[in-house]
């Protein structure tokens, strides 16, 4: 019988929470451990620790199902795995059988493989992996075409790069957003002022899911003034700080912003405030969104149940609406209406001015707008 191993969180002595890898007996994977560790370290973002920690329970259950040395695959073995990834169906959801087996992409393959050749270049220098293991993980490859901000160097001696060997050829997905419209509806289709309230917020400020699962009443300055509070920016605003959450919402971006919001944006959190003060389990918490229709009611909202909130709204809604869909559309939104990208860029937490390229991307009405102006053009020309 081979070892299954699976990620589990645990619970240091100071209160705050970690990945582990284990096995069937809840022994611990020490080197998968260790690498955990060190992202958490690294203050890496807490689903990345779990993402991370799931992808190397999945690799080391493989390796001893069929056979393989964790720390000494070959390439064939790692490559039969790419196979494998697509090929085996994944466990169904809940306890019934799901009518039709479910299947990774090649897009998840390549993000598990990625997991696994960091996870064995990080143990490579602790000296538990042979080198000749990750240098097979990696091809020179030369760049044809550089991406944009890339410094090719005076001789192009830089245009020759590492790439990942195994790897599957996939389309590079664009963002998904949502239109003004598609935001109304999903508004219409909240029951509650909290659920409205959320929704709003990420769509006006373009926070991160756990940035506004993190927020604090002491972030949230409605006043004209907010001197009393001890801030100086004048009008309505919110503070995006990164900070430890029991709900372990985490902001990514290390370094604390804040974002201007507009009359309706208070207005609906005044509503929201009323439903919450409803509540008697919820006055003494200080996050902003917390469980006020389910147990444990008055504890702070967390990811599993927020995407759950946001599935039953798409369900509503007729269309795919996720939290992330409101970011993307809201820093759309703010370079379409002619807002500067530096200004952009701080309001968003990007630390790199490349990382508002994919925003500017065209519409469907920019797509038909542009043939309307080419035929119109054409028509003139023939009179």
């Amino acid at each position: 019988m081979y070892r299954h191993y699976r990620a589990e969180r645990a619970i240091s002595g100071d209160g705050s929470t970690y990945w582990v890898v284990v096995d069937d007996a809840f022994e611990l994977h020490t080197e998968a451990c260790a690498y955990l560790v060190g992202l958490k370290s690294d203050d890496r973002a807490y689903n990345t620790q779990r993402t991370y920690a799931g992808r190397i329970a999945l690799y080391l259950s493989y390796c001893t199902e069929n056979a393989v040395d964790w720390s000494r695959p070959g390439l064939a073995q790692l490559m039969a795995m790419m196979r494998w990834l697509i090929d085996e169906p994944l466990p169904p959801r809940g306890r019934r059988p799901a009518a039709e087996p479910r299947f990774r992409d090649k897009g998840t393959a390549n993000k598990i493989m990625g997991s696994v050749g960091e996870f064995l270049a990080w143990s490579a220098l602790q000296g538990w992996v042979p080198a000749s293991v990750v240098s097979q993980l990696v091809q020179p490859k030369f760049l044809h075409y550089a991406p944009s901000g890339f410094d090719p160097g005076e001789d192009g001696q830089h245009r020759t790069i590492q790439s990942r060997r195994i790897k599957y050829r996939v389309a590079v997905p664009g963002y998904e957003w949502l239109s003004d419209d598609q935001i109304e509806k999903v508004l219409d289709c909240t029951t509650h002022a909290r659920d409205r309230f959320l929704v709003s917020v990420l769509a006006v400020t373009g926070m991160r899911i756990g940035e506004g699962l993190g927020l604090r009443r002491e972030d949230m300055h409605f006043l004209p003034d907010s001197t009393s509070l001890g801030c100086r920016i004048e009008g309505p605003h919110v503070h995006v700080r990164r900070r430890l959450n029991s709900n372990n919402a985490y902001a990514k971006s290390r370094y604390p912003r804040w974002i201007p919001v507009e009359a309706e944006t208070v207005e609906l959190y005044a509503a929201y405030r009323f439903e919450r003060d409803a509540v008697r389990e919820a006055e003494g918490c200080d996050m902003v969104f917390v469980n006020l229709f389910r147990a444990p009611l008055g504890e702070p909202m967390k990811y599993p149940s927020t995407y759950e909130l946001f599935k039953r709204l798409a369900d509503r809604a007729g269309f795919r609406a996720r939290p992330h869909m409101l970011r993307h559309s809201a820093i759309t939104r703010w370079l379409r209406s002619g807002m500067a990208r530096d200004v952009a860029q701080n309001m968003a937490g990007h630390q790199s001015p490349q990382s508002m390229d994919p925003y500017t991307h065209a519409t469907d009405q920019d797509k038909r707008d542009a043939v309307k102006l080419v035929a119109a053009k054409r028509k003139e020309a023939r009179q």
